[in-house]
């Protein structure tokens, strides 16, 4: 992979992460799933690369600045999801708790 392909690598991932964030502002979480296979396999190109091409000085800026837009992306994400995920994990406890108690009312009831 050369520079220029390494650049355009990244600039697809950017443009995978965005529609990653608007997927989660909008709830669709398949969709979000989806964009996320998708940016994994965008950065396994990169990490089959060893090593990634030196990259000269105006490149390497850009390099710098879409990670930097990638990791912003990431952290909206993340600001949107962990509370949901949250909850979801919540939801399953209360919901492991409440089988287990049955279970157990269960067992005293057939003694």
């Amino acid at each position: 992979m050369d520079d220029i392909q390494t650049i355009m690598t990244y600039k697809a991932i950017l443009t995978t992460t965005g529609k990653m964030l608007i997927a989660a502002q909008n709830n669709e979480w398949d969709e979000l799933i989806s964009l996320e296979q998708e940016c994994r396999r965008l950065a396994e190109i990169l990490t089959k690369e060893d090593p990634e091409p030196i990259l000269d000085k105006e490149l390497l800026q850009k390099k710098v600045k879409i990670i930097h837009q990638i990791l912003n992306d990431d952290a909206q994400i993340r600001a949107i999801t962990e509370p949901w995920m949250m909850r979801l994990q919540d939801l399953l406890s209360t919901s492991e708790r409440t089988r287990n108690l049955q279970q157990t009312y269960q067992l005293i009831g057939n003694t």
